[in-house]
């Protein structure tokens, strides 16, 4: 088992030659971090437990940092109604802001009063050269769209565009104070923003709504991770090629993760953007679904021979969920700890 070291991570972040391949991952699953663990979690399991034996499982696999996911404590949540949840969701269910009236009686949460200690309780659970990488509890457009439902929002974009921009300004600056308050803590080394912008051929809004609404308050959550010297990760998905110029220069995000092969594989992706930006991850989920453990781990030996890691961390093109094969899985990560 390699020690971890967050200094490497740091080089592929700022585009540099790691002194060995480093991994990325933005989230796993439990039957994952169970078999890299060779701990199983008792029944009654709380969000601590969890985030032990995910802590535990980063090290293992040897990642050089831990991510905690923000759903796993009370940091800032955005309340919506109960709906239906299967493996997908509705981007239409589960919405309680409709017009100005429930806007202004909705419980708009107050990233003060989060309980932020699981980073100090959790903090001696890291080996040393580990450092935590933090998430938000959604992002600016993930946030919006949960409250209001898509198609209500493209509505409202034409119907009420004052109560549009209220509702991204209300969100907005609650994600800016989370951001504020999460940065400033010494165990967390870096920050991945996660908030999906687009489909499969278009980001979600058009380009001038993006601009209007969601860019300039990425343009502050950046600037305030960086304020405190530390690197800001965009998780993204869907096809952002007609923002990925805005990502790179105004924002100034450091990397970019979320790739799928149906949009732009990884290797194409990293000769478009990789001189402007790091790319994080990339082999597509359902390439690790569905090829076998010998080609996954030929793809990932290719992608490290290709960028040498130079601002490049080996990883899934999203997450790992449950219908990953786990031995799919360990042949990826397999391919960076030889």
């Amino acid at each position: 088992m390699r020690a971890p070291d967050f200094e490497e991570l740091l080089k592929v972040l700022h585009r540099q030659q790691p002194s060995r391949p480093v991994l990325f991952e933005f989230f796993m699953n439990d039957t994952v971090y169970q078999l890299l663990t060779g701990e199983k979690l008792s029944p009654d399991a709380d969000n601590e437990e969890h985030l032990r034996l995910l802590i535990k499982a980063f090290y293992a696999a040897g990642y050089d940092y831990a991510t905690i996911p923000s759903w796993l404590y009370d940091g800032l949540k955005f309340p919506v109604a109960d709906h239906e949840k299967k493996a997908s969701i509705s981007l239409n269910e589960g919405f309680v802001i409709t017009d100005r009236r429930t806007f202004e009686s909705y419980a708009w949460p107050d990233p003060d009063k989060g309980n932020y200690d699981v980073y100090e309780k959790l903090a001696s659970c890291l080996a040393p050269g580990m450092k935590f990488i933090a998430c938000g509890p959604g992002g600016v457009l993930e946030n919006v769209i949960s409250l209001t439902g898509y198609e209500r929002l493209c509505y409202m974009l034409y119907e009420d565009e004052a109560l549009v921009k209220d509702i991204f300004d209300a969100v907005g600056s609650r994600l800016l104070r989370y951001y504020e308050i999460i940065m400033s803590i010494p165990s967390i080394g870096a920050a991945i923003v996660n908030d999906d912008w687009g489909f499969k051929t278009q980001p979600m809004l058009d380009p001038e709504s993006m601009w209007r609404y969601v860019i300039p308050w990425h343009k502050k959550i950046v600037e305030v991770i960086h304020k405190e010297g530390k690197p800001a990760i965009l998780h993204s998905c869907g096809n952002l090629s007609s923002l990925m110029d805005d990502i790179t220069g105004f924002l100034q995000y450091d990397a970019k993760h979320s790739f799928e092969d149906s949009i732009l594989p990884v290797e194409q992706a990293i000769d478009v953007w990789g001189s402007q930006i790091a790319i994080m991850g990339g082999i597509d989920v359902d390439f690790l679904c569905r090829h076998t453990p010998e080609e996954i781990y030929a793809r990932a030996k290719a992608l490290i021979k290709k960028t040498g890691c130079k601002g490049y961390a080996l990883g899934s093109g999203n997450s790992i969920p449950e219908f990953v094969p786990p031995a799919n899985y360990l042949a990826m990560i397999r391919a960076a700890g030889e």
